[in-house]
This record gives C-alpha cells, sequence and structure tokens, in this order.
C-alpha cells in the first residue's frame, strides 16, 4: 500500500507515517499541493491520497479538484485530513470526490481505521 500524505505540518505527515507504516504501508509525503502533483507524475500506484485543506499555494480543495479532473488520477481515493470542521466544507469536499473526512485532532488509531475504510479493507459504515 502506497499512500501520499499532503500537509504543511510535518509533525502531522509525522503521524501519519507512523500510522501508514504500522499498516505496513509506504509513505509518500508533499507539503503542498503543487510538490503534491510532481510526486504523482513520478510515482506509479498510489493507492490513497490524504489530503490536508489549509496549505500555502495550492490548498487542499484546490488541488482535490485537479485530481478528481485528471484522467488517470480522479481514481486514487483521497481523504481529507484536516482542522476544517464545518459540515459544509465536509459535504462540499465529499461532493467534489473525497471518500472520507477525518478532522484533527484525530487519534492514531482513527486514522488507521479510516486508511483502511478508504482501500476498501474496512467497514465504512461504523463511523
Amino acid at each position: 500500500m502506497i499512500v501520499l500524505s499532503v500537509d504543511d505540518s510535518a509533525i502531522i505527515r509525522k503521524i501519519i507515517r507512523g500510522a501508514v507504516e504500522v499498516l505496513e504501508g509506504t509513505l509518500l509525503e508533499a507539503s503542498d499541493g503543487e510538490e503534491a502533483l510532481e510526486i504523482m507524475d513520478k510515482h506509479d500506484g498510489i493507492d490513497l491520497i490524504l489530503l490536508d485543506w489549509n496549505m500555502p499555494g495550492m490548498n487542499g480543495w484546490e488541488l482535490l479538484n485537479r485530481i478528481k479532473s485528471h484522467p488517470v488520477y480522479k481514481y486514487i481515493p483521497v481523504m481529507m485530513v484536516t482542522t476544517e470542521g464545518e459540515r459544509e466544507n465536509i459535504v462540499r469536499a465529499i461532493r467534489a470526490g473525497a471518500v472520507h473526512y477525518l478532522v484533527k485532532p484525530f487519534t492514531t488509531e482513527d486514522l488507521q481505521k479510516k486508511i483502511l475504510e478508504c482501500l476498501g479493507r474496512g467497514d465504512i459504515s461504523s463511523n
């Protein structure tokens, strides 16, 4: 399993790395949307993208729309992992193609559960 974490916080990326490694996955990291697109161009087989909403430059909303309008990337599941907890933004992200939404702060267990759900290895109905 290859996961791309797109977040401007190195601390959050480190927490995500720990969770992904426990699940025996590989984590790729980007600190903004432009860097994420560069990584996606270079790496085949990304299974999941964990995306922050608030980042400098290209924010998560803009990147989500770019991903979901791309002929290849649109098939990669995206989970928003962000402090944006407003219901309106959650609905907006899901409508734009995000498959899950996790509000910071979160526990490692919650993150791992949602990662597995996004990959079809968990029970999405038990949120």
